[in-house]
């Protein structure tokens, strides 16, 4: 596994998005968990949610004015 090419960063938040809303396939699971790191999966992790909860708070703000 230690021969294995890093991710790209849009591989990396395609995979969090992925997994935020549970349909992560079984070969991107067993391609993520075989890096080294997981501090770039955990970085895109909290971004996406920050993401998510802001896209919720600007559609909630929208819609009550």
């Amino acid at each position: 596994m230690a021969d294995q090419e890093k991710p790209s960063i849009y591989k990396v938040f395609i995979s969090a998005i992925a997994a935020l809303f549970g349909v992560q396939s079984q070969s991107n699971h067993q391609r993520d968990f075989g890096q080294s790191s997981p501090w770039p999966f955990i970085i895109a992790g909290v971004v996406a949610i920050g993401c998510f909860v802001g896209g919720l708070l600007g559609v909630t703000w929208l819609v009550t004015h």
